[in-house]
């Protein structure tokens, strides 16, 4: 519409407001970006501050939610009792183990790390190296509690002091077992009490099965032990075999003791059992490349009859279910060595490190003297389900590692507690820690499996590896 001159100057009115109220517009726009601006800046500052206060835990992540959820509870409690705050980070057990060495090298660590299925490969390596803080404060208060054998887990040489102490503090420990499915053996017309003691027997009597169970087109192995070089299980079952051949390592003094004919013989006993076994198709051949969770995957899938795992993850997985549970799934202690003689099992005691370089070590200790009080540690097992067992004498008169309603629990309670026990060699010389570390029985095995070597030459190369590992430490 046309403009008359007498409209004009009220228009003109109107677009001097307009640009006025843009230009309000535009600059409460800026004071707000430069609020924003500020306020980012304010929050970076007072994180990075705040950061800097807080003690930081790395925790290898538990099997189920209850048990992530009891630690939640533990470090909550004590932050209202101290004043002090915690960043607690969960990582599954591969996650873990890569992070901790690829920070080590970075030294971007936490405070406090607690390493369940790598404290045999690296923690008396850290302790050797100097990288971890002496926590002798923490466990002399308690010191009477521990036994003699757990205590000797974390009282380490350190190479810059020149002198033996403890770097690490003991909180549970854990034995190999065998699981199976008892509703699987029930489908061929088998129950527990048909598996055999006998060494060759024990073993022949899973791989029968399998053949059973096939004819009636269930698709399992009868073997479901781990292969893999990834696989920190690979080893710990090897280890255990080892033991059960009378394979001894290291001698009495923790040297090496691998120019023993008798023990390279053992070595490549191991290795054809594991080939024959595998080249009849009792293992699975993806085996070769699982990781740390998948034998325990590969069982609660039923895509094997049975496998070995040194600690009650597996069936803690499945609490929330009580008649697999306690009825269906089942667990066993390993047959007779084959010489005859009773098993002679090899305990893990899972710790907690703190690292030498940490800036909080007056309250990383204060955390781990609250953390192994034996109520506090004594709920947090139970609540995780019993996965992991005690090591603090007192938590033993608990009725819960007992209950023979539980048949797991009380399982491992008896291996434990009535069995014959020995530490892993990395406990007598921190040299054998690089040896797991590098999985030295692992890559024997994909030599002997995949590459076709033959046992003797893959044994052969196993021990001279080992040699120079030991050579260069």
């Amino acid at each position: 519409m046309l403009k008359t001159k007498r409209d004009r100057p009220q228009w003109s009115k109107i677009q001097h407001r307009l640009q006025y109220l843009l230009l309000a517009l535009m600059f409460s726009l800026l004071i707000i970006a430069c609020d924003r601006i500020s306020t980012s800046d304010r929050d970076l500052v007072n994180a990075a501050i705040t950061d800097n206060n807080v003690l930081k835990i790395w925790w290898d992540k538990g099997f189920t939610l209850e048990e992530d959820e009891a630690l939640q509870q533990i470090v909550s409690n004590w932050e209202k009792q101290s004043g002090n705050q915690v960043k607690l980070s969960f990582y599954s057990t591969d996650d873990l183990s890569q992070k901790a060495e690829r920070e080590l090298r970075t030294g971007d660590l936490p405070d406090l790390i607690a390493m369940f299925k790598s404290e045999k490969s690296l923690t008396a390596r850290l302790a050797w190296e100097g990288k971890l803080a002496d926590v002798s404060d923490v466990i002399e208060p308690v010191k009477s509690l521990y036994s003699e054998n757990t205590l000797q887990t974390v009282n380490f040489y350190n190479q810059t002091t020149q002198k033996r102490s403890y770097y690490a503090l003991p909180i549970h420990q854990a034995t190999i077992h065998v699981y199976y499915w008892r509703d699987l053996l029930e489908k061929v017309g088998h129950s527990n009490k048909d598996i055999p003691t006998n060494w060759d027997s024990f073993w022949k009597y899973w791989t029968q099965r399998q053949d059973e169970l096939r004819a009636k087109n269930v698709a399992i192995y009868g073997l479901g032990l781990p292969l893999s070089i990834a696989a920190g299980d690979t080893y710990q079952t090897f280890e255990q075999l080892l033991e059960a051949y009378d394979v001894q390592m290291l001698d009495a003094n923790g040297q090496l003791n691998v120019d023993n004919p008798q023990m390279r013989q053992g070595i490549v006993k191991i290795l054809n059992w594991y080939n024959q076994a595998y080249k009849q198709g009792y293992l699975p051949p993806d085996a070769l490349h699982w990781l740390n969770p998948d034998n325990n995957r590969n069982l609660l899938n039923r895509k094997v009859l049975m496998t070995t795992n040194d600690t009650l993850s597996i069936a803690t997985a499945l609490r929330q279910d009580p008649d697999t549970y306690r009825h269906k799934l089942g667990v066993l202690e390993l047959p007779h060595k084959p010489s005859g003689k009773l098993m002679r099992y090899l305990v893990t005691v899972q710790q907690v490190v703190l690292f030498a370089n940490s800036q909080h070590q007056k309250i990383a200790k204060d955390f781990l003297s609250y953390l192994i009080q034996p109520e506090v540690i004594g709920d947090y097992l139970k609540v995780a389900g019993g996965r992991h067992s005690p090591v603090l004498k007192p938590n033993w008169q608990d009725p819960f590692w007992t209950n023979p309603q539980d048949p797991h629990v009380s399982t491992a309670t008896k291996t434990i507690n009535e069995g014959q026990t020995r530490l892993f060699y990395t406990f007598y010389n921190p040299a054998y820690s690089r040896v797991l570390k590098e999985n030295v029985w692992g890559q024997a095995l994909k030599k002997v499996l995949v590459e076709s070597v033959s046992a003797d030459l893959a044994a052969d190369d196993a021990i001279a590896q080992i040699k120079e590992i030991f050579a260069q430490w």
